[in-house]
């Protein structure tokens, strides 16, 4: 078998006919600017090429139903594996994916506790079992001899009646005895019964001598009861009563399990799910504080601000409110604070259906009518449910908040399945152990000879999986914790577990920067997973920018040397010496320290009443900490992942300048008091979240330029003259695009089973727009033709036209001068997407009061990328801007001018301020992680006496001049 993957003349995207050889068994790291070409070749090119030959491998029935990929743009590939990617995605937001769910856990726990779990009634709490006849005859059987036993049928439980009919029955049927309240009666006397009152009535079916050879009488009387009392069997021994079920049920309550299934326990099925919220454990609820905005405002001063109701004159809601303080004498003019509770609630839950006199007065009539006041909160709840529309409703869901569930407390499962325990434990309770007890648990767990062998299969897969959890550091999480509050590192994680937990050989992972959301310290652990994957078989391509991550590698590619039209070449290959020693290489440059991103001489200092002072913060795992975080500075917020920095800052700090410099309406911010917020007049946040998903969004319309752009078509001459507005310059809606590809450019043509194929359009040859809107030129040159340029030629082209020139410069300084303006969302990189973000954000109007808040805004960027990057940014705060970025890598840590560490560790163990200061002196902090590492930056930077400080990327024109 060959042992390395040949590629030959590799023309993908913006690949240049590349031809490598790649060993197999190996970590390979692709490496090289931002676009330059990593994704294309790994993705791109291996991936598509693996996945093709698969498909291609299955019947051409099968091959309909499964679609194929495109066959890549490469001459031919040798020595290709089975192949698995991870690729860069986003954290699932879904309320109903947890880490159990993402990982596969959970279900294999709905199958264990399905098949071994032993059910309790969940109103008694006694352990209920199904139970045959011979297994009830067995148990009776093991009385010493000659006990007297009574075999008796529970027929009435509790329940009112005479019962002459039932005692009638009886009688015919031949029995001779009942027990009626614990006293026993002839059939054929009178039987003294209440009908008022609740009653228990048995039939005594048999009374027998436990002896060697009654087994059979005994059998047949048990099963006759059974068969009288829907299963049940009341054995009566030495004067004792002991009931036994047939089925699932509670002989003492009453209750009754239905059979357990692995759907009986997952939150996403009705017969597991609680009925009241559906299994997602909370309920949107209106919030009293979301409705009432300022309560130090009066009603007559607006302090309600709602859709719909609007108490300005000849409103209807004024004629109500008016009524209301003409009837209960609700104060209009005092403020909310100060209101009495009984005047809060008649107005947030009305005046329980009691009609007044109202008069609505418009300019055109007035009316006279009756009718009662339903409260506002009554009010939004029913608009709520009636309206169809998606916008009214996220309207309304603006006032709402989550609450826990009271049916089932926040636990997302009915109370039959939480009643079915293992270990001593429901499903609830295990999958609310970190994952270091749950390892532990399973590790212990103590189960029956015949339960170990049903269980054997399924602890098989469920015991490496949490080992990999472990290996990788997430002993801190539990399987309960939603996906969507997990940060990008702790997501990333778990998705490799997901995916490379099941341990096979002889594959070929891709993975696109691992790396993402890591501490150093975290990335140690995941690079020693990596290499236990290669050390298993396996092929591991890692597409990564960082620098310990390529120091590990067994092999390098570095592909470059600039990104989009001038990169796509294989610039150097080999061990990282043999990077480092090539001259040409970006990467190898860097690695070795000939370029470097340099500490600066001074760090700057904010005022001394110039802090963003966080008092109080406890959402998820900040534990009730206060926080300064200093104005008109580069701060960097740091520590292991899940120690509580985006919760600091995106779900604290975020939410709340956005309510009061934004005018936002986020519905609650988790902590006591943040002051100082005075000092600035708004906020700008940039995320991971994508740019667009579809082959529509471009640089051009995400950045908003091409409005502008097309605004300023419609100002030419000649869309004058024929009358087009901007609207005719959209390739979304009819007018000016082309229709025979709805303005795509391109139309798929379906091929059934084979791939389908993309031509360009016939008619408009890939411009997007019809004849008519194409004769119209600005500067010679049609809108598909600007589509069509680089940022770096659109920088030019707009130099006279300020509100164009100002965005595309934006995005030619933060490095993405090659790329082109309609260039689709779905060709970027995860680098450049991040970029035009960031980039669309700069772009607007900085008065010097703007807090900037970045989340890891490094993703997917080399080293040359990030000091560019930096360079914007300390451009920021030298204009008098606060800039904050939550980040891990360490150019962007050591050059910030103050340092917030949380940690010390992730999860529960987290949430704490581990220290604050400069790069410098948190370096001297032996408990913060940060700080170990921070500190062998400064001394390895000190060792470099020589060597350029600034990258100089040959790939970029020269700066044009604004």
């Amino acid at each position: 078998m060959n042992d390395k993957i040949i590629i030959k003349n590799a023309k993908e995207n913006n690949l240049k006919s590349i031809s490598v050889e790649i060993p197999r068994d190996k970590l390979v790291v692709f490496t090289g600017i931002s676009g330059s070409g990593k994704s294309s070749l790994a993705f791109d090119t291996l991936f598509a090429e693996g996945q093709r030959r698969y498909v291609e491998s299955l019947s051409a029935y099968a091959r309909q139903f499964l679609g194929q990929l495109d066959k890549p743009d490469v001459e031919s590939i040798e020595g290709l594996s089975p192949s698995i990617s991870i690729d860069q995605k986003t954290t699932n937001t879904n309320p109903r994916s947890t880490v159990g769910t993402v990982t596969e856990i959970y279900d294999y726990l709905r199958l264990l506790f399905a098949r071994v779990g032993k059910p309790h009634c969940p109103i008694c709490g006694r352990e209920i079992a199904k139970q045959t006849v011979d297994q009830i005859v067995d148990q009776v059987m093991e009385h010493p001899l000659n006990t007297r036993i009574t075999i008796k049928a529970p027929l009435i439980r509790g329940r009112k009646g005479e019962y002459v009919k039932l005692f009638e029955k009886l009688q015919k049927s031949g029995y001779t005895r009942t027990e009626v309240d614990g006293i026993t009666y002839y059939l054929d006397e009178e039987i003294p019964i209440n009908k008022n009152e609740k009653h228990n009535i048995n039939v005594i079916i048999d009374r027998l001598v436990v002896s060697e050879d009654c087994t059979a009488r005994l059998s047949e009387a048990i099963d006759n009861s059974m068969k009288l009392a829907d299963d049940l069997v009341i054995v009566n021994a030495d004067g004792i009563d002991s009931l036994f079920s047939g089925k699932y049920a509670c002989p003492n309550c009453d209750v009754n399990i239905e059979e357990m299934e692995p759907r009986s326990f997952s939150f996403n099925s009705p017969f597991g799910a609680c009925p009241d919220c559906t299994g997602l454990g909370f309920k949107m609820e209106f919030d009293e504080d979301l409705i009432i905005g300022d309560k130090t405002k009066s009603i007559n001063q607006g302090a309600i601000k709602l859709m719909g109701f609007n108490i300005e004159a000849s409103a209807h809601t004024d004629s109500i409110i008016r009524m209301l303080n003409k009837k209960y004498s609700l104060p209009l003019d005092v403020p909310i604070e100060d209101l009495d509770q009984k005047y809060i609630n008649l107005l947030l839950y009305g005046n329980g259906g009691e009609q007044m006199s109202a008069t609505y007065k418009s300019p055109r009539f007035e009316m006279k009518y009756k009718r009662a006041w339903e409260g506002i909160i009554p009010m939004l709840k029913r608009r709520y449910k009636e309206t169809n529309s998606d916008y009214m409703k996220r309207e309304y869901e603006n006032y709402m908040k989550l609450v826990p569930c009271e049916t089932c407390g926040g636990k997302k499962l009915k109370k039959e399945s939480l009643s079915v325990t293992v270990g001593g434990l429901n499903i609830y309770e295990l999958c609310n152990l970190n994952i270091i007890e749950a390892h532990d648990f399973f590790e212990n767990l103590v189960l029956s000879p015949s339960e170990e062998m049903i269980a054997a299969v399924i602890l098989k897969e469920i015991k490496p999986r949490l080992t990999f959890l472990l290996n990788v550091g997430l002993g801190y999480l539990t399987l309960w914790r939603e996906s969507a509050t997990l940060s990008g590192g702790e997501s990333q994680r778990i998705r490799l577990a997901t995916q490379i937990g099941s341990g096979l050989t002889g594959v070929m992972y891709i993975l696109d920067e691992p790396s993402i959301g890591l501490h150093q310290r975290d990335n140690a652990k995941l690079i020693q997973t990596l290499k236990g994957l290669r050390d298993y078989g396996n092929t591991v391509i890692v597409v990564e920018h960082d620098e310990e991550t390529i120091m590990n590698a067994d092999f390098i590619l570095d592909i470059g040397p600039g990104a989009g039209v001038h990169g796509g070449n294989v610039v150097a290959k080999g061990s990282p010496q043999d990077i480092m020693n090539c001259d040409e290489s970006m990467t190898g440059r860097y690695l070795s320290g000939k370029l470097r991103i340099a500490i600066p001489d001074v760090r700057r200092t904010p005022p001394l009443d110039g802090f963003l002072r966080v008092k109080g913060a406890k959402k998820n795992n900040l534990k009730n900490i206060d926080v300064d975080i200093p104005l008109s500075v580069f701060t960097a917020v740091t520590g292991v992942s899940g120690s509580g920095k985006s919760s600091l800052l995106n779900e604290i700090v975020k939410p709340f300048l956005e309510n009061k410099l934004n005018r936002a309406r986020f519905k609650e911010v988790m902590c006591d008091q943040i002051e100082g917020y005075d000092k600035l007049d708004k906020i700008i946040s940039i995320d991971q979240s994508p740019i667009g998903r579809t082959p529509r969004s471009n640089p051009a319309t995400y950045t908003g330029v091409f409005t502008q752009i097309r605004e300023l078509f419609a100002m030419t001459s000649d869309a004058k003259e024929r009358g087009y507005t901007a609207g005719r310059f959209s390739f979304n809606v009819k007018g000016g695009r082309c229709e025979n590809c709805s303005g795509d450019g391109i139309k798929k043509i379906e091929m059934n089973f084979l791939p389908d194929v993309f031509v360009p359009c016939e008619v408009c040859h890939g411009k997007r727009y019809n004849r008519e809107t194409l004769e119209v030129k600005y500067k010679g040159k049609s809108i598909s033709d600007v589509l069509d340029m680089t940022v770096e030629e659109a920088v030019s082209f707009f130099e006279n036209v300020p509100s164009i020139r100002n965005k595309m410069q934006t995005i030619y300084d933060v490095g993405l001068g090659y790329i082109r303006l309609g260039q689709s969302a779905t060709t970027l990189s995860g680098g450049e997407a991040q970029r035009i973000k960031l980039a669309s954000e700069l772009s607007r109007r900085s008065t010097g009061k703007t807090f900037y808040l970045l989340d890891e805004p490094t993703t997917g960027l080399h080293s040359a990328d990030i000091a560019v990057l930096l360079k914007i940014l300390q451009r920021l705060v030298s204009s008098g801007n606060t800039v904050v970025v939550i980040e891990h890598n360490l150019d962007v840590i050591k050059v910030a001018d103050y340092i917030i560490d949380l940690g010390v560790e992730g999860g529960d163990e987290g949430g704490t301020i581990v220290a604050t200061g400069t790069p410098e002196a948190i370096a001297e902090c032996g408990a913060s992680y940060t700080g170990q590492y921070l500190k062998r930056i400064f001394e390895k930077e000190s060792t470099i006496k020589t060597g350029k400080t600034e990258p100089k990327l040959n790939y970029q024109p020269k700066e044009n001049k604004i």
